[in-house]
């Protein structure tokens, strides 16, 4: 199992309709074969300078490469994130 996760925050202030829009493109995401565990997060604690945070995992390396290289994925990299993310940080984890 591999749990992919980023950490990130938008250009746009909380609760505003380009936040809730970009959370709508992020749950669609789910469709693509391969994704479990799919979560949208926010951060509770002052230690942490990102606002929120996507989780989902994934089977094996195999099935993660196809998320990533998945056109939806692309897309949404291209068309959501790039323009509304400010800064972010993607770890990828897998179980000792």
């Amino acid at each position: 199992m591999i749990r992919h996760t980023v950490a990130f925050t938008l250009i746009h202030p909380a609760g505003s309709t380009e936040e809730t829009g970009f959370m709508d493109e992020a749950r669609a995401l789910t469709v693509i074969p391969g994704v479990t565990r799919f979560e949208i997060l926010k951060q509770v604690s002052p230690k942490c300078d990102f606002a929120y945070g996507i989780s989902m995992e994934f089977a094996n390396q195999a099935e993660l490469d196809a998320y990533a290289s998945h056109p939806l994925h692309t897309a949404f990299v291209e068309k959501c994130w790039i323009p509304n993310v400010s800064d972010f940080q993607e770890i990828d984890y897998t179980e000792l």
